[in-house]
């Protein structure tokens, strides 16, 4: 028979993905269970109370867990392998009462869930495509920008928005000569994140319309889209994906930092202040350097830690830039919205 197990506030019990092999009963204090919203990704949190039971869909279906399980209280919880649960429900009726009910108020969540979403009237490829290129502008990214609206120009010549790509694609490459960017013999623009000098990438940014995009660029620039889209969770995985690839240094190095701003989207802040701090330490000269310490920054700032927060704006405003640039003036901003100067 199971015995009673202690776990201590804040202790995890199980993670998603653990394998499923027992069903657990709280028998006092309090659970967390966190699971990810199909729509958004974003986390949601149910509740287990004293005497309710939880990991009861996986462990009978034996597939990995859906969601993290974690003390909040101190807690006393029964542990019952598989065949136990089964016992003791099939002599207890009223635990599988407690079942159907549970079963019945998920599927409603997923089913409303399910329906928002169809609900939901999808961008047209190059409406996203353009948002990306209007972005990219708007942050001062002038190589991003002259990139994504050269891309629009060529996929979609006659699309509503081909005349303000031009536009743009114009101000975005003027805004270059101006600040005198020359390319590397790699493709890249000088300054940018180095690439190896075994396998020089292809210069893609300088593709002309007959030449298609990468595999590794057009996934970078459909996550992107999908950050257009407030799709950040598909974002996060499609970013990881072409980080752990590994193939293409220049969108190695693009997405090493989206990984991060995603995690700030999905207001997943101390993921996003561990993630970019590991990635700093690795990659010191990033060329995402700024912005990604002011993300640390607004991290800190949402999770109501002013001193830190205000650290990190101090930081980028002791880094030599200029002072109409974009990061400098957030940070700024920024830091005077907490109360200092």
């Amino acid at each position: 028979m199971p015995k009673p197990l202690q776990y201590r506030s804040g202790s995890i019990i199980y993670m998603r993905g653990d394998p499923a092999d027992k069903v657990f009963i709280l028998q006092s204090g309090k659970v967390n269970l966190i699971y990810q919203d199909i729509e958004t990704g974003s986390d949601l949190h149910d509740l287990v109370q004293p005497g309710e039971f939880f990991g009861v869909k996986s462990g009978l279906g034996r597939y990995p867990r859906e969601e993290d399980a974690a003390a909040i209280q101190d807690a006393v919880i029964m542990a019952f392998t598989v065949s136990e649960f089964e016992a003791l429900a099939m002599a207890n009726t009223r635990i599988i009462m407690k079942m159907l009910k549970v079963f019945s108020n998920q599927m409603r969540r997923i089913h409303k869930q399910v329906s928002s979403l169809m609900e939901k009237e999808e961008l047209d490829p190059d409406v996203g495509l353009f948002n990306v290129g209007e972005y990219y502008l708007k942050g001062k990214r002038f190589s991003q920008a002259r990139y994504v609206f050269s891309r629009y120009l060529t996929y979609y010549p006659s699309g509503k928005n081909a005349a303000q790509a031009a536009k743009y694609l114009e101000a975005a490459e003027t805004s270059l000569a101006h600040m005198g960017v020359v390319k590397s013999p790699g493709g890249g623009e000088a300054g940018m994140f180095p690439r190896p000098q075994t396998q020089p990438a292809p210069a893609a940014a300088d593709a002309g319309p007959g030449q298609d995009l990468s595999v590794i660029a057009k996934s970078y620039y459909d996550a992107i889209s999908f950050i257009s889209q407030e799709k950040y969770q598909q974002a996060y995985l499609l970013f990881k994906r072409i980080v752990d690839a590994n193939e293409e240094p220049e969108y190695v190095a693009k997405s090493s930092y989206e990984i991060g701003r995603c995690l700030f989207l999905l207001n997943k802040f101390d993921d996003c202040i561990r993630y970019y701090t590991v990635m700093l330490t690795k990659y010191p000269k990033h060329p995402d350097l700024r912005d990604a310490i002011f993300f640390i920054g607004q991290s800190y700032e949402r999770k109501g830690q002013k001193d830190q927060a205000g650290a990190f704006y101090k930081k980028i405003l002791s880094m030599p830039a200029d002072e109409d640039d974009g990061t400098t003036m957030k940070a700024r901003r920024a830091l005077k919205a907490l109360g200092g100067t």
